[in-house]
């Protein structure tokens, strides 16, 4: 059963529907036994509280008891916080640019650090186009050319 069908099935059985809707809820609490069956917990829940708030009395009319609950909220409404102002566009700008300059500086001191030793800065790898069976290496700081041929050589 839907939440829908409950609350029809409650306003019935405090008598809040239609004549011809009441009739209808009526037939269809007779015909389903889940409906039946929450007809009848609603039924006992509600004589169950019936008495209850009997005992309970307001030192002030009702009418001045809710006006004092809306006097409340409108309070709390109206101390409520502005939203804070939108930044201009140069603080967001600062706060991308703090970042960025951090990474710029990294990238920079990891070029101008020297290197450790045994890497060479001088090394190049060049490839025969016109046959590409063949390539060359060059070592200039360990003093080493490497000539790789692929094998058998195209013919």
């Amino acid at each position: 059963m839907d939440h829908d069908a409950q609350l029809k099935l409650q306003a019935w059985l405090d008598g809040e529907l239609a004549e011809a809707e009441s009739r209808e809820v009526a037939d269809w609490a007779a015909r389903d036994r889940a409906a039946a069956t929450l007809a009848e917990e609603l039924r006992n829940t509600s004589s169950a509280l019936a008495g209850f708030e009997a005992d309970i009395r307001l030192p002030e009319t009702r009418e001045f008891f809710w006006s004092k609950i809306e006097r409340e909220i409108a309070r709390r409404e109206a101390a409520a916080p502005a939203p804070a102002p939108r930044e201009s566009w140069l603080a967001g700008f600062r706060r991308f640019l703090v970042p960025a300059s951090a990474v710029a500086l990294l990238v920079i001191a990891g070029l101008m650090l020297p290197r450790p030793a045994g890497q060479s800065a001088a090394t190049e790898v060049e490839f025969a186009l016109a046959d590409a069976g063949a390539f060359t290496y060059r070592d200039y700081s360990a003093g080493t050319t490497l000539v790789w041929f692929s094998y058998p050589a195209d013919k």
